[in-house]
């Protein structure tokens, strides 16, 4: 390529159009670099970010669902039991309860009822049922009275239980 013969505005036109550039976009950036003064926005802001803050803060309390006392859950008392019964008792022992015997028991605890809360819990069909599973040999006997005996035990009522056992024989009503 030969340099003399080129003209001079080859050069210079794109220099001057580099030069009117850098002048342009300094002046544009010069013009954008002001500080705005926004404090007064930014406190109004804040102070109505507080307020519903608060606000927010006040309808939890109105809403918040207060928890239902929990019951205080009755300790098995051995002595008081072996007082009632005149022999020792373990917690949770099915047998205890009038017209239940070991084999009933094990039936029982077949379908996850292993506990007397678990037999207060469980209503006189769902018993019957259970004992229907077992066979023939199981009719004779009348659930009735059971979950009624079993929360006693679980409350640790065991003088009106021995009462109520003494007065219906058998485990009827």
């Amino acid at each position: 390529m030969d340099f003399q013969s080129t003209n001079i505005w080859c050069w210079s036109i794109p220099a001057l159009v580099g030069v009117i550039c850098g002048i342009l976009g300094y002046l544009m950036g010069k013009g954008s670099n002001h500080v705005v003064d926004d404090t007064a926005n930014l406190k109004l802001l804040k102070d109505r970010n507080a307020k519903l803050e608060s606000d927010l803060a006040d309808r939890d309390k109105k809403l918040s669902v207060k928890a239902p006392p929990v019951k205080p859950v009755n300790p098995f008392d051995r002595f008081a039991a072996k007082e009632a019964f005149g022999k020792a008792v373990k917690q949770d022992d099915l047998k205890i309860i009038e017209g239940i015997g070991p084999k009933i028991e094990k039936l029982f605890h077949n379908f996850d009822i292993k506990t007397w809360k678990a037999l207060s819990k469980a209503s006189v069909a769902s018993c019957q049922k259970i004992l229907d599973s077992g066979g023939e040999r199981y009719k004779i006997h009348d659930p009735a009275s059971w979950p009624m005996q079993a929360r006693m035990c679980d409350e640790n009522k065991w003088a009106d239980l021995r009462k109520w056992q003494d007065e219906h024989k058998s485990g009827k009503f």
